[in-house]
């Protein structure tokens, strides 16, 4: 699997990014064997970059990524985890935590911090609860209602941390643009991380970020490429941004799948494969639960995608006319 430079510094991730987040009992558990066996299918599929977060099932989602990783070659893979949320113990652990989404026991609360000292003891607790020497990337987490704080406290300290060599690269994870195009202009972070808006159906990243990334040599990696579901299934009920899609969202991604199949391409291959096509992106990030699940991530990007579909998409309204394809890029 190719590798890319992950912005201007000395890290590159591979183009397929494993998210643990299903690892961490997103919606549903999984058991610690399942995880592991994603872990090391994704391996094996020639994935080398891993992304964690604390919020990812109260630290389950850590714990088992460092004892799937801890076994690996260590300089051969890229390592990020977030800072933004800590977890304080409950005094009386009651119930599960799938209000927030994930199917765990209550035993912690997230406290939203963007402290210095909130950076900083987050970063302690992650590498303890991972059980590896040290996070290679660490991205400020959904500061959407946290914005000042995040720029004037979390950035400088992460930004002394990269200095003292604590951590190897800054970035910032969020599924909105706006923000993430304020931090790229007023900070020198290395990566931003962009959930949901750089898809075959939303391409608002396009607009201002993704062109700001590429002139400020800033590594865009690319989260939610299936919009919680709707291109990798489009069918009534899917979900869009983890909510159920309307039905004229429906209908597009029935018209965006019937263009790939006559193309002989299946719509996840060319979901999978459609962001690459500018070249601030560097890697395509795919929440991954199982075994099955990492094969057939690693599978899909390795499917051909011929320049002809992504001319059908734009001929028939599907994609806009501008929008930069693989091919054109190289």
């Amino acid at each position: 699997m190719r590798d890319n430079p992950l912005g201007r510094g000395t890290l590159r991730v591979s183009e397929l990014a494993f998210g643990a987040a299903g690892i961490g009992n997103l919606f549903i558990p999984v058991t610690d064997a399942q995880a592991e066996q994603a872990v090391s299918a994704a391996w094996e599929s020639g994935v080398r970059y891993f992304d964690t977060a604390p919020h990812y099932g109260l630290g389950l989602s850590e714990r088992r990524l460092g004892a799937a990783l801890r076994g690996l070659p260590r300089d051969e893979y890229v390592l990020s985890t977030k800072v933004g949320r800590l977890l304080r113990p409950r005094k009386e652990a009651t119930g599960d935590d799938l209000a927030n989404g994930f199917a765990v026991p209550a035993a912690h609360e997230r406290v939203w911090d963007f402290t210095a000292d909130g950076v900083r003891g987050s970063l302690e607790a992650s590498l303890e609860r991972l059980g590896l020497d040290r996070i290679d990337l660490v991205y400020v987490h959904d500061p959407d209602d946290h914005a000042e704080q995040a720029l004037t406290q979390a950035y400088p300290e992460l930004e002394r941390m990269r200095a003292e060599g604590t951590v190897g690269a800054i970035g910032v994870g969020m599924n909105q643009a706006g923000l993430l195009a304020r931090f790229v202009r007023e900070t020198d972070i290395d990566a931003v991380l962009l959930a949901g808006r750089y898809s075959l159906l939303d391409q608002r990243g396009l607009d201002e970020l993704l062109p700001l990334a590429a002139e400020r040599g800033v590594g865009v990696v690319v989260g939610g490429v299936f919009n919680s579901g709707l291109l990798a299934d489009p069918r009534p009920g899917a979900t869009f941004d983890y909510a159920t899609a309307s039905d004229a969202l429906v209908s597009r991604a029935l018209e965006i799948k019937a263009g790939c199949e006559r193309h002989d391409v299946p719509l996840r291959a060319a979901a999978l494969r459609f962001p690459f096509g500018h070249p601030a992106v560097v890697s395509v990030l795919v929440g991954v639960r199982s075994a099955a699940e990492a094969e057939d991530a690693a599978a899909m990007l390795r499917t051909p995608v011929p320049a002809a579909l992504w001319d059908d998409l734009k001929e028939r309204g599907l994609l806009p006319a501008g929008v930069p394809t693989p091919e054109e890029t190289g």
